[in-house]
């Protein structure tokens, strides 16, 4: 293999490599702009259910009405 096909086979990787790591970086990018999302619904969930959870409470805490 000559010094030329050798050099030519390199740069030719090389493109395929560089479209290789940007494709992989948008995917990446979109993972965590998708993990980022979920993680602000997750907080929201959370946030909605201590408050359930905190209604429920307060109201079997409540001292039993006096006919009983």
């Amino acid at each position: 293999m000559t010094l030329e096909a050798r050099v030519t086979e390199l740069e030719s990787r090389l493109a395929f490599q560089d479209d290789t790591i940007q494709a992989l970086n948008d995917v990446l990018v979109e993972q965590q702009r998708v993990v980022e999302r979920l993680q602000l619904q997750m907080a929201a969930l959370l946030k909605r259910y201590e408050e359930m959870v905190g209604q429920y409470q307060s109201s079997e805490e409540e001292a039993p009405p006096p006919h009983y």
